[in-house]
């Protein structure tokens, strides 16, 4: 008789102890070989090289500075100096920039690191230290370009119709039309006043605390006022457009609440005797949950157009469905001997329900809405995005043109302060009412 035969337990431990040694081996296996479909499924290969670190050196930088664009009119010879490119944002000729020096026909250009920039009558020349000149000139009609020996890889980028020059100090374009030279500087340039303003220059106590500056106004009230109405930085337009933010998220997330705390009455076990009512009420709560948000405001934008109250109305619609499953499911937890407490002195169904049912899942049903609160509040920003309102659409706007991801950086900044905001304030309410122990609604 062998010793498995003998001792039936052993044996049986050795067989679990053998199938759990395949399973801990076949887990590894089966990750490996989903990481696997994943490297080819998703092209990883291909991504690495369409990669750009040059691309991404630009936008971090981008995200931090701004550059001057120093624009020859190559037909008319015009000379403009304008921060990030904007009309309304041009240096007036008398105000040039330092590093800009113009003598009739010929203006140099001065860059970081000892590189400059001449536009010449007959020629634009870049100034590359240590190296030589790269010469640009245009005969015939076509970009005639002189390179000189030992530039690095990648920094001319030449063909007939267009010379491109990108180093660590600058940019230049050459084009039949114009010649273009991009300067950078750290910072947000113009962020609190623009150009035209009288208190661009001055300091915060000179404004605060000097003589008056604009004979028409007062300091503290003519600084808010271009504050205010900076052009480049639109601060009215982005406060707004965060408030728009909260707005939807509000009316969406409370609305929803509104909607879905009568609906699971029908839903619940223990208030609703009928199967097939609960049955529908339940159904109904799967399919405006199921559906996500942003299908929600595709539809309804369709149906409505385009607005914040149609993000609104999205939030509302998919919350309904989360809000009633999750207060169903707290309403078939609720303690019967309180309603019956009530119900002993001769109260009505609805007596019952406010004072027996309502502060026994006021918590739950609280904190569950703080909580979907703040994750709109976030949400909002992209539903904002596709129905045209909030600092989302601001957002898209100012990614789609390439050009001012400062300003994508400053509004991505006051999405998180939003966030916190948000955080701490649900965290404040839910101490202040839920660990209270106290009935809101008294």
């Amino acid at each position: 008789m062998s010793d498995t035969a003998a001792h039936p337990i052993s044996g049986e431990v050795t067989r679990d102890f053998g199938r759990k040694r395949r399973v801990a081996l076949a887990v590894p296996v089966l990750l490996l070989a989903y990481f696997v479909y994943v490297f080819f499924a998703f092209d990883i290969p291909g991504l690495a090289q369409r990669a750009s670190m040059e691309n991404a050196r630009v936008l971090v930088s981008d995200a931090y500075s701004y550059k001057t664009h120093v624009t020859r009119n190559n037909r008319s010879g015009e000379l403009t100096v304008a921060v990030e490119g904007k009309r309304n944002h041009i240096y007036a000729p008398d105000r040039m920039p330092a590093w800009i020096t113009a003598s009739g026909e010929t203006t140099e250009i001065a860059l970081r690191h000892g590189h400059r920039v001449t536009y010449a009558p007959d020629a634009v020349i870049y100034h590359y230290p240590t190296i030589g000149d790269i010469r640009i000139t245009n005969p015939d009609g076509t970009f005639l370009t002189e390179i000189p020996e030992g530039l690095p890889d990648g920094i001319v980028n030449a063909t007939g119709a267009r010379v491109s020059i990108g180093t660590n100090a600058g940019r230049l374009a050459v084009t039949r039309s114009k010649a273009e030279t991009f300067r950078y500087f750290n910072g947000w340039e113009l962020f609190f006043f623009t150009l035209d303003s009288p208190y661009r220059g001055h300091s915060a106590f000179e404004i605060l605390f000097g003589p008056q500056i604009d004979v028409a106004r007062g300091n503290w009230a003519g600084a808010a006022q271009d504050f205010w109405g900076n052009t480049l930085w639109r601060h009215k337009d982005v406060a707004w457009a965060m408030f728009e933010t909260i707005l939807m998220a509000f009316l969406g997330t409370f609305g929803a609440a509104m909607v879905a705390l009568p609906l699971a009455f029908l839903a619940a076990r223990n208030f609703t005797p009928l199967m097939s009512v609960r049955f529908a009420a339940r159904r109904v709560f799967d399919f405006v949950r199921g559906v996500d948000a942003l299908i929600w405001t595709i539809v309804l934008a369709r149906a409505f157009g385009p607005g914040p109250m149609t993000g609104a109305l999205a939030i509302l619609v998919t919350d309904t469905g989360s809000f009633g499953k999750i207060f169903s499911e707290a309403l078939e937890n609720v303690d019967d001997k309180q309603i019956e407490g009530i119900r002993s002195t001769g109260a009505r169904p609805m007596q019952r329900y406010r004072f027996g049912v309502i502060p026994q899942v006021t918590p739950v049903l609280l904190s569950q809405i703080l909580y979907f609160f703040e994750s709109n509040a976030r949400s909002a920003t992209v539903i904002g995005a596709i129905t045209g309102g909030g600092i989302g659409l601001m957002l898209t706007q100012a990614i789609n043109t390439q050009q001012d991801w400062e300003q994508v950086t400053w509004y991505i900044v006051l999405i998180l302060i939003m966030v916190v905001v948000m955080d701490t304030l649900s965290g404040w309410l839910r101490a202040k009412v839920i660990k209270g122990g106290e009935d809101p609604l008294l």
